[in-house]
């Protein structure tokens, strides 16, 4: 009985503990880190009172092209506080294959990217980085789930709260990410 007892016990602390580790996940940007492209931890509460839009990106996509309208974007609206963050991924297509050093240095020649750039991660799956965790789980109003393609984007409020989510094929100079991007910089001024 005693055994039957401790077992109990014990399968009960685990699951509060696993419980407390799902309610610690966060649920705003502001409560995770990543690690930027040269491997250096970032707290992402650093860009609390910002728009934010997030990107999984891919030097080889059939839509790579988005680099060069983001970073416009980025040079049009930082002064507005907007910030676009970069997150490499290989998992669709094997279209990163690059490591974080050569994911930078492409960036920067071919379109020229200054926006902040995170080293390669993954979005779905076993390794999902939690904060993709967050953005595939969040409550929006166009879908939660997996990732499923590069250049999906999410566009977060300046509480670090999800608000829209597109797809790899809207353009982020579209007149819906234009809308969304102006209705979220009017609303929570």
């Amino acid at each position: 009985m005693k055994l039957i007892t401790t077992v109990l016990a014990s399968l009960i602390c685990a699951a509060l503990s696993l419980h407390g580790e799902e309610a610690n996940q966060g649920d705003s940007l502001h409560d995770f880190t990543a690690k930027n492209i040269t491997g250096e931890e970032v707290a992402l509460s650093d860009f609390a009172g910002k728009i934010v839009l997030i990107v999984n990106v891919a030097s080889e996509c059939g839509v790579t092209d988005q680099f060069e309208v983001l970073q416009a974007l980025f040079d049009v609206l930082k002064d507005r506080d907007f910030v676009v963050l970069g997150f490499p991924t290989n998992e669709f297509g094997g279209q990163e294959p690059g490591t974080n050093a050569e994911i930078a240095a492409f960036c920067k020649k071919e379109y020229s990217v200054t926006f902040p750039m995170f080293a390669k991660i993954e979005t779905n799956g076993d390794n999902q980085l939690p904060l993709f965790q967050y953005l595939t789980t969040a409550e929006n109003p166009d879908q939660v789930g997996p990732v499923g393609w590069n250049f999906e984007k999410f566009l977060i409020g300046r509480d670090g709260k999800l608000l829209r989510r597109f797809g790899s094929n809207i353009e982020p100079d579209s007149e819906e990410m234009i809308a969304a991007l102006k209705e979220a910089m009017i609303e929570e001024k």
